[in-house]
C-alpha cells in the first residue's frame, strides 16, 4: 500500500458525496421515517408512536434507531443497555428522536465444547437479519448499534452494510483483568492442566472463581477486541472505541458521541457504502496482523465485505501479510492483556505508526466525517520503555501470523495462526476425530501424544453445522504442556484464545466431500507456513480411492435455524455467508454429490505462495 496524500478539510463533503454511492440517490434527513410518519395516511403509526413517548415535533426529527445486544447471559453484553440509553440520550439533544431495541447474542465462552456452540456463528447471521428486519420496517433514518461479543459485533457490520443508512457503531468495551492477570483463556488452559495432574481441585476452582471480575468482552486480542479494532480501522466506530474498559466513564463518552455522530451523518448524509470501500477493507488487514489478531476475523471480514458488496478474498490477506510485520504482544501468544494496552493508549499510535510507514490508507472516510489520516493526526506515541507494542526495528513477527495454506488437503484454502513461537513448520502423524467432542477425552486422558496432528472434521460450516470453535481442544493441549509438540487441523475455526500450531478454516469442508474428509489415523500431514501448503502425504491414486468410498454423514439437524443454516451457508473460503445466491450468479448444475472443490473434482492450484 503506497503512502497516502490526506484530502484537505474542504474535501471531505465533497468525498462522502462520491465515494461508493454505487448509483444511489442523495441522501435526505427523513428518508426513511417520512414514509412511515407524513401524511394522512400514516395517521395510526403516529398514534402508535405518542404510546411509546412521541409528541407532535418528535415526526419532524430524525429517526435514529439504537440497536443493543445486551443480555444478562453473558459478561460481555450484561452492561449495554446502560450504553444503549447514554447513546440515545445523546442522539435526541443532537436533534434526532432515538428509539432502542433489542436483538439477540450467544456466549462462545459459555457454549464452549458443547452442542450449543453450533449456533455461535449461526447467530451472526440471526443478529444481521433481525437489526435489517427492525430497521428496515420501522424506517429509521440512522443506526447506532452496539456489541460487545464475538459474533455481534461482524453481525451488527453486516446488517449495517446492507441496510446502507448512516451508521455507527459502539463496541461495548473489554473487561479488567482477573486475579492474577487472569481471563477465560486461562480457565479453559486450568482444566489441561488439571488433568495432567498440575493443579489440584482446589486450585482448578480458584482459577473458576476469579478469572472473570465483572463486564466486558474476554481481555486479549481475543475475537472481541480483534474485531473491535477491525471496525475502528475501517471507519466506522468513532477514534478509540475500540481500545476502551467496558466499566469506564470513557465507554460511557464514547456512547454519547456516537448518538450526536448517528444524527450528524444522517444530516450529513454518509452512510456505510461512502466508508466501507476496499481501502478500508484493507486497513482492517493490516491492522488486525499488526495487533497479532484472530483468524475469526478472515471469516468476518470476508463476510462483512460480502455484504458490502467489497470484492475481497483470503489472497488478499496474503498480499497484505507480505508487507505487516506483527507488533503487539498481546494475549494468546503474547503476554499482555487488553487492558494493558489501553492503559499506554490504545490502538491509535499503533495506527499512526502504520500510517506513517504507509501501511494504511489515510484518504479513507470514517463516521467522523474525516479521513482516517485526519483522525489520526493528533495520535501521540506510545511511552517510552514500554514493550506491549514493538517497533518496525524489531517486529515480533517480520510478516503476518495469519498465514492461508493451500494444498491437496485445502483446494479452497485454510487459515492458521503462526506467530512463529512455535515454529514455522510442522510434521505429523494424523489422529483423526469425527466431532469435537471426540477429540476431547483423547487429550485429557493422553491419548494424544507429541508428533500427532490432531484432525477434527465434520466441524466446518455445512457439516457442524456452524462451524464450531475448538478453544476446548486447543486449551487442552495447552494446558497438557503439548503446545509446540502437537499440531491440530480442523475445517472448524478458533476462538481468538487459542493458540499453538494450529489450523482452521479448511475448505472444502469434510461435509461436502473435502480431503480432510478422506484422512486416517497414521497418515503423514506437513503444515509449511513458509510454503504456505498444508499437504497429505497419500498419493493420489489412494486419495481417489478414498473418495470412491466416502459417504455423507447424516445431517445433525434435519430441521429448525440449524437445518436452514446449513442449506444455504457458503464456504469458510468465502466468509460463510447465507445470502451468497442472492448476490452471485447460479452455479453450473453438478453431477456428482462430491463438489467442485473435493478431492475427486477440484483442480485448483495451490497460490499465493
Amino acid at each position: 500500500m503506497p503512502r497516502q496524500k490526506t484530502p484537505s478539510k474542504t474535501s471531505v463533503k465533497s468525498t462522502a458525496q462520491s465515494a461508493g454511492r454505487r448509483g444511489a440517490k442523495p441522501y435526505s434527513p427523513r428518508q426513511y421515517s417520512s414514509l412511515v410518519f407524513d401524511g394522512v395516511k400514516q395517521t395510526p403509526s403516529r398514534a402508535m408512536l405518542r404510546a411509546v413517548g412521541y409528541v407532535d415535533g418528535d415526526f419532524e426529527k430524525p429517526s435514529i434507531g439504537i440497536a443493543t445486544t445486551w443480555s444478562n447471559i453473558t459478561p460481555c453484553n450484561v452492561h449495554l443497555d446502560g450504553l444503549a440509553q447514554a447513546a440515545a440520550a445523546a442522539a435526541d439533544a443532537s436533534g434526532g428522536k432515538s428509539r432502542i431495541f433489542n436483538t439477540i447474542t450467544v456466549s462462545d465462552g459459555i457454549s464452549m465444547g458443547s452442542p450449543g456452540m453450533r449456533f455461535s456463528l449461526v447467530s451472526r447471521e440471526v443478529i444481521a437479519d433481525s437489526i435489517e428486519t427492525v430497521a428496515g420496517a420501522q424506517g429509521f433514518d440512522g443506526l447506532v448499534t452496539i456489541g460487545g461479543c464475538d459474533k455481534n459485533m461482524p453481525g451488527c457490520m453486516i446488517a449495517m452494510a446492507r441496510l446502507d443508512r448512516p451508521s455507527v457503531f459502539v463496541y461495548g468495551g473489554t473487561i479488567r483483568p482477573g486475579a492474577q492477570r487472569r481471563d477465560i483463556v486461562a480457565v479453559f488452559e486450568a482444566v489441561g492442566s488439571h488433568a495432567s495432574g498440575r493443579i489440584d481441585d482446589a486450585q482448578l476452582k480458584e482459577v473458576e472463581a476469579t478469572a472473570i471480575p465483572g463486564p466486558g468482552s474476554c481481555g486479549g486480542m481475543y475475537t472481541a477486541n480483534t474485531m473491535a479494532s477491525c471496525i475502528e480501522a475501517l471507519g466506522l466506530s468513532l477514534p478509540n472505541s475500540s481500545a476502551q474498559e467496558a466499566v469506564s466513564r470513557t465507554k460511557l463518552d464514547d456512547c454519547r458521541r456516537a448518538g450526536e455522530a448517528a444524527v450528524r451523518l444522517v444530516k450529513e448524509g454518509i452512510r456505510p457504502s461512502d466508508i466501507l470501500t476496499r481501502k478500508a477493507f484493507e486497513n482492517a488487514i493490516a491492522t488486525v496482523i499488526a495487533l497479532g489478531g484472530s483468524t475469526n476475523a478472515v471469516l468476518h471480514l470476508l463476510g462483512m465485505a460480502h455484504a458490502a458488496r467489497v470484492k475481497l478474498t483470503l489472497d488478499d490477506f496474503t498480499r497484505i501479510g507480505r508487507k505487516v510485520p506483527v507488533l503487539a504482544d498481546l494475549k494468546p501468544s503474547g503476554k499482555y492483556l487488553m487492558s494493558e494496552l489501553i492503559a499506554i493508549g490504545g490502538i491509535r499510535p499503533l495506527m499512526k505508526m502504520l500510517l506513517d510507514e504507509g501501511l494504511l490508507h489515510g484518504d479513507c472516510l470514517t463516521v467522523t466525517g474525516r479521513t482516517m489520516a485526519e483522525n489520526l493526526a493528533d495520535a501521540g506515541a506510545y511511552p517510552a520503555g514500554q514493550d506491549v507494542v514493538r517497533g518496525f526495528d524489531a517486529p515480533l513477527k517480520k510478516d503476518s501470523h495469519l498465514v492461508v495454506l493451500y494444498g491437496n488437503l485445502s483446494s479452497e484454502g485454510a487459515v492458521a495462526k503462526i506467530t512463529g513461537k512455535e515454529g514455522l513448520s510442522f510434521t505429523g502423524t494424523a489422529r483423526v476425530f469425527d466431532s469435537e467432542e471426540a477429540s476431547l477425552p483423547a487429550i485429557l486422558d493422553g491419548r494424544v501424544k507429541a508428533g500427532d496432528v490432531v484432525v477434527i472434521r465434520y466441524e466446518g460450516p455445512k457439516g457442524g453445522p456452524g462451524m464450531r470453535e475448538m478453544l476446548s481442544p486447543t486449551g487442552a493441549i495447552m494446558g497438557r504442556g503439548l503446545g509446540d509438540k502437537v499440531a491440530l487441523i480442523t475445517d472448524g475455526r478458533f476462538s481468538g484464545g487459542s493458540h499453538g500450531f494450529v489450523v482452521g478454516h479448511v475448505s472444502p469442508e469434510a461435509a461436502v466431500g473435502g480431503p480432510i474428509a478422506l484422512v486416517r489415523n497414521g497418515d503423514r500431514i506437513t503444515i509449511d507456513a513458509v510454503k504456505r501448503e498444508l499437504t497429505l502425504h497419500v498419493a493420489q491414486a489412494e486419495l481417489k480411492r478414498r473418495a470412491r468410498d466416502w459417504r455423507p454423514p447424516a445431517p445433525y439437524a434435519t430441521r429448525g435455524v440449524l437445518a436452514k443454516y446449513a442449506r444455504e451457508v457458503s464456504s469458510a473460503s468465502t466468509g460463510a455467508v447465507t445470502d451468497a445466491r442472492a448476490l452471485e450468479p447460479a452455479p453450473p448444475a453438478r453431477n456428482s454429490a462430491r463438489s467442485k472443490g473435493s478431492v475427486v473434482g477440484s483442480k485448483r492450484a495451490a497460490r499465493a505462495r
